[in-house]
């Protein structure tokens, strides 16, 4: 029997697979932002076919295309909340990379990978980018209601976004599950938010992941920061900030879904003890 999400998938995808003549190779499914998603052939290659489901997943469909390619998927196709992509088929992974001991060097690879994105483009970036202070809103209703780490966050956050430095275009969501292995293509990023702001805050969100256990490991911290500030070119204090701003800001997140802030908190507090605060 279909389940009720994946009727729902193939519902809403199945005009697209006729428009774009592409042909299904795989289940369809759905996502907890509400998008529907399915590997496809497109003349005969692997793509893979999506439909947002949320302004902001149309808004990374926009940012997708602006990429053109370069540090991220292909965009073979894109109408209106419709996206077709190509499907990066390599077997690595840098969760599976860094879960196995080398962590350091899936950094590198995430670190190279959000250098390709942020080059510049000639074409100019789409006008559905968000700032940086809007991203962080969520931040000021947690410290409120809860001071503490999210106090800290908050100051953290209000530093950073009034003394902005080296302003791209930024991904939003650089993690190792959103970066790929696109063989001869080399690593590709899928999935952004589309923000705009300073570049270091597309590497704060590698010191969450790829999992509570490797972020919050002893020494991670100190050690990664090392890594990531030298293979980005980024002042080590500062990239502390961000991770301590954005982990704050990924707990607040958490509060407002129902999850467990409790990892997030936890790696705020890491940062600022590496900052002596």
């Amino acid at each position: 029997m279909v389940s009720k999400p994946a009727q729902m998938a193939d519902e809403v995808l199945r005009p697209w697979l006729a428009a774009w003549r592409v042909i299904p190779d795989g289940d369809a499914f759905s996502t907890k932002f509400g998008s529907h998603l399915a590997p496809v052939l497109a003349d005969g290659a692997p793509a893979m076919l999506k439909v947002a489901g949320s302004e902001e997943e149309r808004r990374g469909g926009a940012l997708m295309d602006w990429y053109a390619g370069e540090g991220a998927a292909r965009v073979l196709a894109r109408e209106g909340e419709a996206i077709l992509l190509e499907r990066a088929m390599g077997r690595r992974s840098l969760a599976g990379m860094a879960g196995a001991g080398d962590d350091d060097g899936a950094s590198r690879i995430l670190c190279e990978t959000i250098s390709r994105l942020h080059a510049p483009r000639a074409a100019s970036p789409p006008d559905t980018l968000v700032p940086l202070p809007a991203w962080f809103v969520a931040l000021g209703p947690a410290a409120a209601a809860h001071g503490g780490v999210f106090a800290g966050s908050l100051a953290a956050a209000d530093r950073l976004l009034a003394d902005p430095r080296e302003p791209v275009v930024l991904h939003g969501d650089v993690h190792h599950d959103n970066v790929l292995d696109g063989g001869a293509r080399g690593w590709l990023a899928i999935d952004p938010k589309g923000l705009i702001g300073e570049r270091g805050f597309d590497y704060a969100n590698l010191f969450r992941c790829p999992t509570a256990e490797i972020a919050l490991a002893p020494g991670r911290m100190r050690r990664q920061v090392g890594v990531v500030a030298a293979a980005a070119g980024l002042e080590p204090r500062r990239l502390l900030t961000w991770i301590h701003a954005y982990a704050g800001l990924g707990a607040a997140w958490s509060l407002q879904s129902g999850h467990d802030p409790a990892p997030g908190l936890a790696i705020a507090d890491l940062a600022a003890a590496e900052l002596g605060g």
